[in-house]
């Protein structure tokens, strides 16, 4: 699907509701998060969640003439963190993920002084007002003013 397209994102709400439905009331899996068309399934028992992929695998196929991606099934331990939707989730804090942290910063370096640097500039604080970031903030604004003083 096109990211960032309005359409892609109410089709895949409108496609995948029925996958919604299945992991909720026929699963019954208790924590279950879909975002377009990633999804995340927790359990504290592995092989509940194997059990549940296969079963939604299969579902998917089946109802939905859809497959899931193998190299994104990951089992994680949530203490681990969670990386979903560009952020790393964990059990008390969400944190920005590093590859993203060091796009926003190279992106904004190359757009600073253009006309949409503000635009992007706002739109990048408003992802990392979604995480546990202040120090990050801090730092970004700080590099924002050395770049600006050095042009």
């Amino acid at each position: 699907m096109p990211l960032g397209n309005l359409t892609s994102q109410v089709f895949a709400n409108i496609y995948l509701n029925e996958l919604d439905q299945f992991v909720k009331h026929n699963l019954k899996v208790k924590y279950y998060l879909r975002y377009a068309d990633d999804f995340l399934t927790l359990s504290g028992y592995k092989d509940t969640l194997q059990r549940s992929l296969v079963t939604i695998g299969e579902f998917a196929k089946n109802n939905l003439n859809l497959e899931l991606h193998s190299k994104k099934i990951i089992f994680r331990r949530l203490e681990w963190g969670i990386d979903f939707l560009g952020y790393v989730i964990l059990p008390h804090y969400i944190l920005p993920r590093t590859k993203t942290k060091r796009r926003i910063f190279k992106k904004l370096k190359e757009r600073i002084g253009s006309e949409n640097f503000n635009q992007s500039l706002q739109s990048y604080l408003g992802y990392l007002g979604h995480a546990s970031s202040f120090k990050i903030n801090q730092y970004l604004k700080n590099q924002i003013w050395l770049w600006a003083n050095i042009r």
